[in-house]
C-alpha cells in the first residue's frame, strides 16, 4: 500500500476554488487508487473512492486532513 499527501500553496486560487491550495493525497495499492483528494482546475475539489468521485468542499485544513485520513482508515479496516 502507498499512501502520498503533496500540498503547495499557491500565489492565488486556481481556477474553480477559493483556496490558494493544490494538491493530491492517494491511498492505492498495486493495481488501483482506493482513496483520493485531488484538485483539478475546472473541477474544483474532489474527492475519490475507488473508481466513484464526489465534489469535495473544502471547510476546514484539519477537518479536510481528518476526512482523508478517515477514508484510509476504512479502507485498511475492510482488510
Amino acid at each position: 500500500m502507498i499512501l502520498e499527501m503533496v500540498l503547495w500553496e499557491l500565489p492565488s486560487p486556481m481556477r474553480g476554488s477559493k483556496h490558494r491550495l493544490k494538491y493530491a493525497w492517494f491511498y492505492r495499492n498495486e493495481n488501483a487508487r482506493l482513496a483520493g483528494c485531488d484538485h483539478a482546475a475546472g473541477k474544483g475539489d474532489h474527492r475519490h473512492h475507488g473508481a466513484w468521485q464526489e465534489p469535495y468542499h473544502v471547510t476546514a485544513a484539519n477537518q479536510w486532513f481528518a476526512d482523508f485520513l478517515a477514508d484510509v482508515r476504512a479502507i485498511r479496516s475492510r482488510g
